[in-house]
């Protein structure tokens, strides 16, 4: 009989279709003013970005999608073939159809410009919810240092294709709305870009950089016990990156 059930139960999984058996996805972490760390690799690790052309056309719809959906972009930096942005939504899901539209949009031009079919991007988008009070300035730095980490260049304002250059007070960038984390480095704009200048002169610690790079693998949200309370909270459910294995047993229990 048991196996009579088991035998039952493996022809009814098969009949019934792969994405009827998958889990749902859980939603996003993103809550209304509070920055999030965005990234979208190429499909394969593959180029999404050829040419200046490629760069300039991302940026324009970029900005379209972010104005249009209420999303204040803080910093980016668009690499060969993966993009970064730290950006606060003014409303739940903003973030989500800006990204869909500037998506939808780049992938039509890239493909007919360069002549292939199909997909470009790496699946769905990946975010991570971050503190501003203790990592928004450190996820501006890991974005903006990006090209230096890659060997792409030896000072991050020899990039072209980043908000370093508005930071550094080198050239405004219209699309940039600056975070308060950068506005308290110097009461004046032009000892904010001197004292952040300083910054990028460092590489990030390496407790930080493997702090972004697990917490936006994993979607969740980056910061300290009090704002994983705060946004536990706020969306009901668990943010932060749980150890491995099972948990201790405690004396006694």
């Amino acid at each position: 009989m048991a196996y009579r059930a088991i035998t039952r139960r493996q022809d009814m999984l098969a009949s019934t279709p792969l994405r009827a058996r998958t889990m749902p996805r859980q939603p996003r972490l993103e809550l209304p003013g509070f920055p999030l760390h965005v990234t979208q690799r190429g499909v394969n690790r593959a180029a999404t970005f050829v040419d200046a052309g490629d760069y300039t056309r991302y940026l324009h719809w970029l900005s379209e999608a972010l104005t249009e959906h209420e999303v204040a972009l803080h910093a980016y930096v668009l690499m060969g073939n993966h993009v970064h942005l730290l950006a606060t939504p003014s409303a739940n899901g903003g973030i989500s159809r800006a990204m869909a539209q500037v998506g939808s949009r780049y992938v039509r031009s890239f493909n007919r410009r360069h002549g292939r079919t199909g997909t470009l991007w790496e699946g769905r988008f990946k975010s991570s919810l971050v503190d501003s009070d203790r990592y928004a300035l450190a996820v501006c730095r890991y974005i903006e240092l990006n090209p230096v980490r890659a060997g792409l260049v030896d000072r991050p304002e020899r990039y072209p294709w980043s908000s370093v250059h508005h930071h550094l007070g080198m050239k405004p960038d219209p699309m940039i709305t600056s975070h308060p984390c950068l506005r308290s480095l110097a009461s004046e704009e032009a000892n904010q870009a001197a004292a952040y200048r300083e910054l990028l002169c460092e590489s990030l610690p390496e407790e930080d950089l493997t702090a972004i790079r697990q917490h936006i693998g994993k979607e969740r949200s980056l910061g300290g016990p009090r704002f994983q309370a705060m946004v536990e909270a706020a969306i009901g459910r668990p943010v932060g990156i749980r150890p491995r294995g099972r948990p201790c047993k405690v004396a006694g229990e």
